[in-house]
């Protein structure tokens, strides 16, 4: 490894081939200086990033690739998405998507190694496709990256070049919790009893559940991701603290990160782990807790798509729902409001006429109750649907449209 000014990125990039395909960290850890002197170097890039923020390079010369779009990539009329179940992304880098640079955003060395910090998801196999076929790895060395375990831990030798650079790492402060989501993430904890595996996202619904358990004992961590409501969570007393809190990505608070780091109860990885189906199903009673855009009266849920448009993509939901399902005592729960608030629709639709992310979740959470959906009849799923998940002023015509489809 070589350490070198960011002004001199230009140059270590001098053997890459022409139009290469870049692989960055992505989420909330994209290492935005080194990225930027990338940028600057290379004329014409493929740049792969997963559920890419504001400030990602888009411009002619760039091409946007993801299996999960962000915010930063949404838009773009440079968007190439490339549907995959977030476990088998990593086998992406091995055929169709083979990395000739990867762009890492890391702690600074310690006894021959560095960690990837909040970030390890999909960047081992990425690292090591890139290394198999002769490419480069560069990394972003910041002492504000936390020092986390697992698979985040990287040996020096894996990294070709490497820039230092101390920048703050993006974080993000919880909004409280308003009405509605309070209401759905207590009928979410209602469901959840001592003992309990987790799998839970960012955002009001899951800070109101992970809110409402902090009264619950012996509850364990499996997830793609993890926020600041697991904070709560350990100061409560309500995680089993023989077990390792286990996840593929952090992104939080500056508390959250002080905690992170060093922190030896926590293990960072690989995704085709966190989120192979077979290891989601041997921790006990499972509960997958995920959202979605719509969901319709056969219980097939639109997560992705916004007007054909992608908004986001599959994700982990299909991984942990399989998963939920087959483990003993699991469940799989959809949480999403009944009335879509900026739309002004309800998202318990007769028919979902966009592609299906997922489907057979075992019930279907709003602030209005909880819609049974595993183990019952097309016929009895859809009424639940309709009269303890869907908003009222809607009841009515979907049962209307349950009629025309053959489900009352």
């Amino acid at each position: 490894m070589r350490t070198v000014d960011p002004d001199r990125v230009p140059a270590a990039l001098g053997g890459v081939p022409p139009d290469p395909r870049v692989v960055v960290s992505g989420n909330f850890a994209t290492p935005a200086t080194l990225l930027k002197a990338v940028d600057a170097a290379l004329p014409e890039m493929r740049l792969f990033a997963l559920n890419g923020q504001p400030g990602l390079p888009d411009r002619e010369g760039v091409r946007l690739e993801t299996a999960f779009v962000g915010p930063g990539q949404r838009r773009s009329p440079r968007l190439r998405y490339v549907p995959s179940r977030l476990s088998l992304v990593p086998r992406l880098f091995a055929t169709t998507l083979r990395p000739d640079v990867v762009v890492l955003h890391t702690t600074t060395p310690r006894d021959g190694a560095v960690s990837l910090g909040t970030e390890v998801n999909v960047l081992p196999a990425a690292v090591e496709a890139c290394r198999q076929h002769g490419g480069l790895v560069v990394a972003q060395m910041n002492p504000r990256m936390p020092w986390t375990y697992g698979d985040a831990v990287l040996p020096l030798d894996d990294v070709d070049v490497a820039v230092e650079v101390d920048e703050p790492l993006a974080a993000h402060t919880p909004r409280p919790v308003d009405d509605t989501s309070a209401s759905i993430g207590e009928r979410v904890a209602s469901r959840v009893r001592d003992g309990a595996t987790l799998q839970t996202g960012i955002g009001a619904v899951p800070d109101a559940t992970l809110a409402a358990l902090t009264g619950r004992r012996g509850l364990r961590i499996w997830t793609e991701m993890f926020s600041d409501g697991v904070l709560g969570l350990d100061a409560a007393g309500a995680l089993d603290p023989a077990v390792p809190l286990t996840t593929s990505f952090v992104f939080g608070s500056p508390e959250l990160y002080a905690w992170l780091d060093g922190n030896d109860r926590v293990r960072l990885l690989r995704t085709e782990h966190t989120n192979a189906p077979a290891a989601i199903a041997r921790n006990p009673a499972m509960t997958s807790v995920n959202t979605a855009l719509q969901v319709d009266l056969f219980a097939q849920a639109n997560a992705s798509r916004i007007a054909t448009r992608i908004y986001s993509g599959f994700g982990g939901q299909t991984d942990f729902i399989v998963g939920a399902l087959q483990s003993p005592g699991g469940q799989a729960l959809m949480a999403l409001r009944s009335w879509h608030p900026k739309a002004d629709v309800s998202t318990i639709v007769p028919l979902v006429d966009e592609p299906v992310t997922s489907f057979q979740p075992s019930a279907v959470v709003t602030e209005q109750g909880v819609a049974e959906v595993w183990g019952h009849s097309e016929r009895g799923q859809a009424r639940n649907l309709i009269h303890q998940a869907a908003h009222p002023d809607v009841r009515e015509e979907l049962e209307e449209e349950a009629r025309a489809l053959g489900l009352l």
